[in-house]
C-alpha cells in the first residue's frame, strides 16, 4: 500500500531542495565592527585619520591618530588586572524615538561587546621625534648636506625611503605651520627671501627636552615611577649601633646620677671605667638576656634626609631617562647623554650623583656590617676542638671523682683481698658451668 508524503498539496519531498530538508545550523558570525575602544579628541576635525608611522626610537610599525589641526596622537592603553576577567558593553542610549529612527520598527539598538577592557587612549606626542631621525641621521645614511641649511621641502625629497603615511602628514598644507613651529625650537634658522631654512641645533634639542621634563615633573610623576626610580633610589639604609656606644652611654648616665659628694670621692674608679669601657670598642661583648639592646641591632637613626632640591634632580633625569628610551633614536639619544654629564649642560646633577654614591656606600657598609655579623655569630674549627678536648677532660674527671667514691667506700678486707695474686686460680664461674656431655659407648 502506498501512502503519499506528509506536506503540502502539491509538492513531494523529493521536489524540495536540500536546504529545505534539513534546517541548517547557525554559525557565529564575526562582528563587523572593529572590537577595540578608542578615546579621541572630541574636538577633532573631520579630516583626521588612524595612521601607521614608524616609532622614533625602534623603527616598528605603530598605530597613530593624526589631524591637521591638532597634531599627533599615539595611544595609551589602559587595561584592567590580567587576573580580573573583564569586558566592555557599547550601546547607544535607550531612546524610543531614536531606536524608531535607526531600526524603523521601535527595536532596542544593537550593542557590541568586546572581550578585553582595554581602552585606548589618544595622548599628543610632539611631532619632533619624528623628523629628528630626518634631520639627524645615523652616521651610516650621513649624506654632504649635513650642518648646512636646508629648507623643509629639501629635507623632505632627500628621504627616497620615507614611509607614505609619514610623508603625508609632513606634506599636509594644513599641518606644515604647526610643524615649522616646532622645528624651530629645535634648529637654527635662516631666512632666504620668502623661504625659511633649518639646521639641527644639539644645544637647542637638549634644552627643548629638559624644558619637557620640568614640566613633567611640575604636573607630577606617575605613581609608578614615582615609588620605583625616586624613592628607592633615595632610601637610606638603617644603620648599626654599637654595643660599647650603649655601654658608654649608660655609664655616663650612671654617672649623673650619682651624687656630687660620692663622685668627687672616687674619680680614680670612674676614671678606671671609663678606660675600661673604651678599650671595649671593636669587640663583642655578650649581653644577658635581661639586657633591651642586643649586641647588634638595628636602629630607626637614619642618615640625614636629602635636600628637596636631590629629589627634584631624580624626577628630571627619571623623565630624560624615558624619552630618551621611548622617543629617541638610538644614536641621538647616546648624544643627550653625553650632552648632560659635560660641563657645558644647562642642568647640572653632580649633587645627585655625589648623594647617591653616598647612600650606595651607605648600603655597602651596612650589608659589610650584616654579614659580619653574621659569620661572627659562626663556630670555627678550633672552636669546635677546643670544647671537645674540654668535654673528654670533664669525663675523665667524673669518672675518676666517682672511682675514688667507691674506694672510699670499700672495707679492709675487700682492700686486702684484692691485693691477693690470683692469676692461677679459676673463677667461682668455672665450677657453675654446663656439665660436659657423655660420650656414647
Amino acid at each position: 500500500m502506498r501512502t503519499r508524503a506528509n506536506g503540502p498539496k502539491g509538492a513531494s519531498s523529493e521536489d524540495k531542495p536540500e536546504t529545505e530538508q534539513q534546517p541548517s545550523k547557525k554559525t557565529l558570525t564575526p562582528a563587523e565592527r572593529p572590537s577595540k575602544a578608542f578615546i579621541l579628541p572630541s574636538k577633532a576635525s573631520s579630516d583626521a585619520r588612524f595612521l601607521t608611522l614608524p616609532n622614533p626610537s625602534t623603527g616598528e610599525l605603530n598605530r597613530y591618530f593624526f589631524c591637521p589641526q591638532l597634531g599627533l596622537y599615539e595611544f595609551t592603553v589602559v587595561a584592567s588586572q590580567p587576573q580580573i576577567p573583564r569586558s566592555i558593553l557599547f550601546t547607544q542610549k535607550n531612546d524610543n524615538n531614536a531606536s524608531t529612527k535607526v531600526n524603523g520598527a521601535g527595536k532596542r539598538p544593537e550593542a557590541l561587546l568586546t572581550k578585553t577592557a582595554e581602552l585606548f587612549i589618544a595622548t599628543p606626542i610632539d611631532c619632533i621625534f619624528f623628523i629628528l631621525p630626518i634631520l639627524a641621521p645615523p652616521a651610516s645614511k650621513t649624506n654632504s648636506a649635513k650642518g648646512l641649511f636646508q629648507p623643509l621641502d629639501d629635507i623632505l625629497d632627500s628621504q627616497d625611503e620615507l614611509h607614505d603615511h609619514l610623508r603625508y602628514i609632513f606634506y599636509n598644507e594644513s599641518f606644515r605651520g604647526l610643524l615649522e613651529k616646532r622645528m624651530e625650537s629645535i634648529c637654527d634658522t635662516v631666512e632666504a627671501g620668502d623661504e625659511k631654512m633649518f639646521r639641527l641645533s644639539e644645544e637647542k634639542l637638549l634644552k627643548e627636552l629638559i624644558s619637557k621634563a620640568e614640566r613633567m615633573v611640575a604636573q607630577g610623576l606617575p605613581k609608578s615611577l614615582e615609588e620605583r626610580f625616586i624613592s628607592q633610589a633615595l632610601e637610606t639604609p638603617l644603620l648599626s649601633v654599637k654595643r660599647d656606644d650603649v655601654v658608654t652611654a649608660e655609664t655616663k648616665s650612671d654617672n649623673d646620677n650619682t651624687p656630687a659628694a660620692e663622685s668627687q670621692e672616687t674619680p680614680e674608679l670612674e676614671r678606671a671605667e671609663t678606660q675600661s669601657s673604651a678599650a671595649t670598642a671593636g669587640t663583642s661583648i655578650s649581653t644577658p638576656l635581661e639586657a633591651s639592646t642586643p649586641v647588634t641591632q638595628l636602629s630607626a637613626i637614619q642618615s640625614p634626609s636629602p635636600d628637596d632640591s636631590i629629589p627634584r634632580l631624580l624626577r628630571v633625569r627619571t623623565a630624560l631617562s624615558f624619552m630618551q628610551s621611548s622617543y629617541l633614536p638610538p644614536h641621538i639619544s647616546a648624544k643627550i647623554g653625553n650632552s648632560l654629564v659635560s660641563p657645558e649642560s644647562p642642568i647640572d646633577f653632580k649633587p645627585l650623583t655625589d648623594e647617591l654614591k653616598r647612600i650606595a656606600d651607605l648600603r655597602a657598609e651596612a650589608l659589610a656590617s650584616r654579614s659580619f655579623g653574621d659569620f661572627s655569630r659562626k663556630r670555627s674549627a678550633e672552636d669546635d676542638e677546643i670544647d671537645a678536648a674540654e668535654s673528654r677532660a670533664e669525663k675523665k674527671r667524673r669518672k675518676e671523682e666517682e672511682e675514688k667514691k667507691k674506694k672510699a667506700g670499700l672495707s679492709r678486707g675487700v682492700k686486702d683481698l684484692k691485693k691477693v695474686d690470683t692469676s692461677g686460680m679459676k673463677k667461682m664461674s668455672d665450677f657453675f658451668g654446663k656439665a660436659a656431655a657423655k660420650k656414647k659407648s
